[in-house]
């Protein structure tokens, strides 16, 4: 009996070890941008600034004084991020990015759980720490900590005018042909939770939307198999701003002078969740969805039982 509890007691403390020696997952706190390439930097930047509302903030510059990063304020902790394409007629996504609270505690969770990261997070041009991985699907995906010596922090409560057409960037969505490894890396290595799917013809799906572990925000899997030409991405790879009111959201992009030269339809619609919304494009033609948070009726809409596509 007293060899059984000292094998027990060495059991426990061998599994208490292996749990402390395991590292734990930090805080996931949600979108922290989507970055774009553009074709034509000073077109892309008005449909940014002058039609949808945000401050350019902290323009960086190539030693030559050429532009080489733009950043466009959604809220405190959510921006949009332009830059000059490398290529033309190429995919538009140059990376999506979660903000964390601990990176290095990030860095070495996810190292624990195999995948491959850098021997540790670098100060980037504002500041910031992070560091970038790629998901199963190809993407990049930059994990960031804001620091308190780093533009973003410095710059809390500031350049955030009245002319935004939304205060928040609930989503961003990227193309997937290959379900379940994207699936398995989002929910159980980083932690995102499935709140909805949905089919846009009812037989097969076609969007997962899949929640951050630590935030409302999520990033919506686009079902496309085979993918996309890398020029007709934009509907797909795309970003979701939420609205109050679809309708009033609208009608102040009409009343902005950059409708003079904003050449397509604005067309107002319920989509498969059952919200409404409104499709804008940039000169790049990527996708902005403006979307309410709610349902018409404010009851969930239910998730499709279609199948992914084979």
């Amino acid at each position: 009996m007293t060899a059984l509890l000292v094998a027990g007691a060495l059991c426990a403390r061998s599994n208490s070890s292996f749990a402390q020696s395991t590292p734990q997952r930090p805080k996931i706190l949600g979108l922290a941008h989507i970055a774009l390439f553009a074709h034509d930097m000073d077109q892309s930047r008005k449909f940014y600034s002058e039609f949808l509302g945000f401050e350019e903030v902290y323009p960086l510059k190539n030693p030559d004084g050429s532009l080489s990063m733009s950043f466009f304020k959604v809220n405190d902790h959510q921006y949009i991020e332009l830059s000059p394409e490398k290529q033309p007629d190429t995919d538009r996504l140059s990376h999506i990015s979660f903000e964390t609270d601990n990176i290095e505690a990030l860095r070495a969770y996810l190292a624990s759980k195999g995948v491959k990261v850098p021997d540790q997070a670098k100060p980037v041009r504002v500041g910031n720490l992070a560091f970038n991985i790629t998901d199963p699907a190809g993407h990049t995906v930059e994990m960031v900590q804001y620091m308190p010596e780093g533009e973003t922090e410095k710059n809390y409560g500031k350049h955030l005018g009245p002319n935004r057409i939304s205060t928040h960037m609930t989503h961003v969505g990227i193309i997937v042909s290959d379900l379940e490894p994207e699936y398995k890396f989002y929910t159980e290595v980083l932690g995102f939770k499935e709140t909805w799917r949905g089919s846009s013809n009812g037989t097969v799906l076609s969007w997962i939307n899949l929640k951050a572990p630590d935030s409302d925000d999520y990033v919506e899997l686009m079902l496309n198999k085979p993918e996309p030409a890398p020029t007709k991405r934009g509907t797909a790879h795309h970003l979701c701003l939420v609205v109050p009111n679809v309708n009033q959201a609208v009608a102040k992009l009409k009343a902005t002078s950059y409708m003079k030269v904003y050449s397509k339809d604005i067309d107002i619609h319920l989509g498969k969740n059952r919200k409404q919304q409104a499709n804008l494009f940039d000169p790049d033609g990527t996708r902005t969805e403006v979307m309410e948070p709610t349902t018409i009726d404010g009851k969930p809409t239910p998730p499709s039982s279609a199948p992914p596509p084979q």
